[in-house]
């Protein structure tokens, strides 16, 4: 069971159309509504979650739920919903994904610390939680703007008597068709492609500190990038520390690959082949080996 998270802001397409283009499993989603703010606010943002169920339904074939965030500015509170929320579907068996592209700041971070949390304390179930982000192809604030400013400029030329009907026809026009783009797709339009897909997964970080003979394989794996089994690369650490590759050496390599694994600190994966493991960097472990590549 697939179960995506989904905050709504002021966002649609960003929220929908990364699913539909990459063609992910969508079961169920789980819409969030927003319940403070002004009134024009909340109903926009309630109308935008009314028209993602419908589509989730009809373009992906998901069940769609509604739930209320009663105060979007309450963090604490957010976090508690997401926590729960997310270990309810863990414990139903389903894999989460949570989108952190819409709604206000505090309700995504709320949501996204909550998912990461729970991946420290679920290592069994590290591989089933997701936080991603969807940049949008176009920001319609500037357009919207950038209309505001044309027609200041016909409102000032009227205040002259320089009134000409085309231009005054050709603003109402531009305004009709921006303001119907804004009420049908909210303040972005599009999904951004980012390399391979419309998604970019967030990555979670370990809470352990690397000890000096586990950084000595991740820079290993970061400089080879795959190793077909621990012992090739065990081997390639023993060249490089000019030791003996003897058996005890190769159960430390694999010990210690143990505790930087999906079940560990969670820096490096690992692909059964067939009764050896291809061994390489997770993504969060090539963030860390970049970040500390000029420490060494």
């Amino acid at each position: 069971m697939q179960t995506h998270i989904v905050p709504v802001g002021f966002d649609y397409d960003r929220l929908i159309a990364p699913l539909v283009r990459d063609q992910l499993d969508v079961d169920r989603v789980v819409l969030l509504e927003g319940a403070v703010g002004s009134e024009a606010n909340v109903e926009y943002s309630r109308n935008l979650s009314r028209k993602l169920g419908k589509d989730f339904e009809n373009l992906l074939g998901a069940e769609t739920e509604r739930v209320v965030v009663e105060d979007v500015y309450d963090y604490d509170g957010a976090f508690e919903q997401a926590y729960d929320r997310i270990n309810a579907e863990l414990d139903a068996g389903g894999e989460v994904w949570v989108n952190v592209s819409a709604m206000p700041r505090t309700v995504s971070f709320a949501f996204a610390t909550a998912a990461h949390s729970i991946m420290v304390e679920r290592q069994a179930d590290r591989e089933k939680i997701h936080t991603y982000y969807t940049a949008p192809e176009k920001y319609l604030e500037t357009e919207l703007a950038e209309e505001l400013r044309e027609q200041m400029t016909l409102l000032e030329s009227a205040l002259d008597g320089d009134v000409d009907e085309e231009r005054i026809e050709a603003r109402l026009d531009s305004a009709r068709e921006l303001l119907s783009e804004f009420d049908e797709r909210g303040t972005t339009i599009g999904a951004k492609r980012i390399g391979g897909g419309h998604i970019v997964e967030l990555p979670v970080a370990s809470f352990s500190n690397v000890k000096p003979f586990e950084e000595l394989i991740l820079f290993t794996l970061g400089e080879h990038g795959e190793f077909e089994s621990v012992s090739e690369l065990a081997q390639a650490l023993a060249r490089d520390l000019n030791e003996e590759y003897t058996d005890s050496f190769r159960s430390k390599v694999i010990y210690n690959v143990d505790r930087l694994g999906p079940g560990g600190k969670g820096y490096v994966e690992q692909e059964e082949h067939g009764k050896s493991y291809r061994t390489r960097l997770s993504r969060i472990g090539e963030l860390w080996v970049r970040a500390h590549a000029n420490g060494e």
